[in-house]
């Protein structure tokens, strides 16, 4: 069976459920976006808000992919940059938990963490601070960082990084890999459309976005014709569209599958954990409208829970649910 590695930044998210989006608006933070602060700032975030519930769990977009990957009974890997502290060692330690290789780099520099806001309506807004993620370079990867893997699932949060981002993705396919790429939030679209584009093009077989990122990518369009676009530049291409499904398309196949029941709770990783059931799919070999059903069963489930972690009982009934497609 096919291997996946992943490429991203180690987070460690800070999960809040806040009681109101006043809150987001004192903190100057834009509904649903992921904005970058500095160390300063988020620990202004987290003690401002110290008064609501809140939860730690490894994270990051690729990471999240990769981990629910990895529950899925699938070889993964994951690349990314850490610090000498409490948070870097949990990153890592949940990582080899779940089954994944984590090929760490170390800095001095603390570890990244996300604080994720999460609003009544299940909304949430990322307050992030990189730290030592951001400090993973082109130098940290070379020709032998995938070998042995089949696909590259890259976060589109890298695209800050044009160095780095665009190497490894040259490196995988000098590797023979297959090289997927998750849009990330729709502001980091808009601030890096032209080299996204350039990307995509050149090097990208498999492109993720939900309705937002894709609307930006496509200068406003709506999912479908997004899709079309987006489709030219790739093999293939799907735009997700929340409550209701998600669109895939490959060549002429077009097709919009209906989202899995579920009861939301906080959408934090939802966009991972489809990305997750899809290339799950893929690599089985399934045809392309199963792939999306398998996205859309394990994001239907992510969404039932706070953040991105769930329980063993859950990823059971997640198999069992996925089994009845193969």
């Amino acid at each position: 069976m096919a291997k996946v590695i992943g490429l991203g930044n180690a987070l460690v998210d800070i999960m809040t459920v806040i009681d109101s989006d006043k809150v987001l608006e004192k903190l100057n933070l834009p509904k649903g976006s992921m904005q970058l602060v500095d160390s300063e700032l988020s620990e202004k975030i987290q003690l401002e808000t110290s008064e609501f519930p809140r939860s730690m769990a490894s994270g990051g977009s690729a990471a999240n992919t990769i981990r629910s990957l990895a529950n899925m009974g699938i070889e993964t890997g994951f690349v990314g940059k850490i610090g000498p502290d409490e948070v870097g060692d949990f990153f890592a330690s949940d990582m080899k938990r779940t089954g994944v290789l984590p090929r760490l780099i170390k800095s001095e520099t603390s570890s990244g963490r996300a604080v994720a806001l999460v609003s009544k309506d299940s909304e949430r807004t990322f307050a992030t601070y990189l730290g030592a993620a951001a400090e993973m370079t082109a130098n940290d990867i070379n020709s032998t960082t995938f070998l042995g893997y089949d696909i590259l699932h890259v976060e589109g949060y890298l695209i800050i990084n044009h160095e780095l981002i665009e190497k490894a993705m040259s490196l995988a396919k000098e590797n023979g890999l297959k090289v997927s790429l998750d849009l990330a939030s729709y502001n980091v679209v808009e601030e890096n459309l032209e080299f996204l584009r350039y990307l995509i093009e050149k090097y990208v077989d498999i492109v993720f976005a939900n309705e937002e990122e894709a609307a930006a990518f496509t200068d406003g369009k709506d999912p479908e014709a997004a899709l079309d676009m987006i489709s030219k530049l790739c093999d293939i291409a799907v735009v997700k569209i929340g409550k209701h499904g998600a669109w895939v398309k490959h060549g002429d196949y077009k097709d919009c599958e209906p989202e899995f029941p579920a009861t939301r709770v906080d959408t934090t990783a939802a966009g991972d954990n489809f990305a997750a059931g899809f290339i799950y799919g893929l690599v089985n070999n399934w045809s392309l409208d199963k792939c999306v059903k398998a996205g859309n069963i394990i994001a239907g489930n992510v969404i039932e829970v706070v953040g991105a972690t769930m329980d063993a009982k859950r990823w059971m009934r997640i198999k069992n649910e996925i089994a009845k497609l193969a």
